[in-house]
């Protein structure tokens, strides 16, 4: 590792960068607003966050594969303008070219840059050599397992002796084994002196890899992306796993991640809606068995047990607790989650209470579900196309985001017995049982 003082060696900085896409339908997708990030010299810096947080987005800005829409981006002081000349890149899918030799693999940076051919011959081959792939320089990516292919990846960026490396959920690819070795090589080659870079920048959804390898980690928010939190890791290197201070840390970080998002004081104001409220991507068997899992284990877990126990991903539990807390089954205070009374009587209830019970909870609690209910209930004959709703989102979400939150309210909908859906018509029709609850529920029928 190449030591320095961080306080006084910054060598990229980002300022109050943003980006937008465009979306298929004409409007416009925000996925970073107002993003500052500055990276120093000797240190290992991971971005964390769920799906949809922006992480990789910003680590392409950082590396200037992409442009901010607004807000600019330093390297070693200068504006960039196009790739960063200091930053290679570790992708998650290893991006080997598959009629090329691991030796060539490695070579194609240098060959870019106008390396003569001798050189780039030894910088390949030490760094084959460093990255432990020493006598497979002449084989094919085909010949090789997903931990070998990485490894290429990880030398065809070392070779270029980049001051920041980049590395987008490199392990996320790989079998839990293999992805647990190349962590540790990963930490070991960092603490040498000769490692041939300055600082890392790592794009995990994994908290126990980001406590294992960062000094900082940028925890980011959505909607649009946006840094929530920097919480340093103070702990001593090598890292041990079973220490009182790491399980902390892990816990420490599990409770920011599972912290709602902060709302603008205009939206903390204003009565939940479908727009402001969005259904988190769980389906109904997904929620029975996360509370059946909490029912099992006396009524309360700790998540990241939970998470290790399972093989879970933070990407995999997140969507499932929002749902879980969203409808009162589940309460979830720092690192643990706990069944509420609520969660235990409908797990515990025969198959028609639990149906009665989960659709008084989606009416009361998921907006989109009373939205579509409210709406049916209002029309003359009881039902309305799922084009109604489909143009409703279309106000806040872009197409794709517009199907998924249709698709789990009708799940949800279906389940609790609220409404039938035809899929070829399109048509969704209320049921008696959603006749009378709504009534009881949402009082006399208004305008959508």
């Amino acid at each position: 590792m190449v030591t320095g003082d961080p306080a006084n060696a910054p060598l990229l900085q980002a300022e109050h960068v943003a980006k937008s896409f465009p979306s298929a339908d004409g409007s416009t997708l925000d996925v970073l607003d107002d993003v500052c990030v500055t990276l120093h010299e000797g240190e290992v810096v991971a971005l964390l966050g769920r799906s949809g947080s922006g992480k990789s987005t910003l680590l392409r800005i950082l590396a200037g594969l992409i442009a901010p829409t607004s807000g600019e981006v330093r390297y070693r002081g200068e504006l960039l303008n196009g790739a960063n000349p200091g930053a290679a890149m570790v992708f998650q899918s290893f991006a080997l070219m598959p009629w090329l030799t691991v030796q060539d693999n490695v070579e194609l940076g240098l060959r870019a840059a106008g390396v003569p051919d001798r050189e780039r011959r030894d910088r390949a081959l030490a760094a084959i050599d460093q990255i432990g792939l020493d006598g497979f320089q002449n084989a094919y990516p085909r010949e090789l397992s997903g931990g070998m292919r990485q490894r290429v990846g990880f030398a065809r960026a070392l070779v270029l002796q980049p001051d920041v490396l980049m590395m987008d959920e490199p392990f996320s690819a790989l079998d839990v084994l293999t992805s647990e070795n190349l962590r540790g090589e990963l930490a070991t080659l960092w603490e040498r002196p000769e490692f041939p870079t300055k600082c890392i920048c790592l794009v995990t959804h994994n908290i126990e890899e980001a406590v294992l390898l960062a000094d900082r980690v940028l925890m980011l928010g959505t909607n649009p992306g946006h840094i929530r939190a920097e919480v340093p890791i103070l702990l001593p290197r090598p890292r041990d796993r079973r220490s009182p201070t790491f399980e902390a840390t892990v816990d420490r970080l599990y409770a920011i991640l599972t912290g709602r998002d902060e709302k603008s004081a205009a939206e903390r104001a204003a009565a939940p809606g479908p727009l402001t409220h969005p259904l988190p991507s769980a389906s109904v068997g997904g929620l029975a068995g996360l509370v059946q899992i909490v029912y099992a284990h006396g009524g309360q877990v700790d998540l990241p047990d939970l998470a290790d126990e399972l093989s879970f991903q933070v990407d995999d539990l997140m969507p499932l607790l929002d749902a879980a807390q969203m409808l009162g089954l589940l309460d979830v205070e720092s690192a643990q989650a706990f069944l509420t009374s609520t969660g235990h009587d409908w797990y515990t209830a025969d198959i028609h209470r639990s149906k009665g019970l989960f659709a008084a909870l989606v009416v009361a609690h998921a907006p989109l579900v009373n939205t579509i209910v409210k709406a049916l209930e209002n029309s003359n004959d009881g039902a309305l196309r799922d084009d109604f709703f489909r143009d409703l989102l279309s106000r806040g979400y872009s197409r794709d985001d517009t199907e998924k939150q249709l698709d789990i309210a009708i799940d949800w909908g279906r389940y609790g017995e609220l409404f039938d859906y035809d899929a070829d018509t399109g048509e969704l029709v209320l049921s008696e049982v959603a006749a009378g609850l709504a009534e009881d529920l949402l009082g006399p029928a208004g305008d959508v």
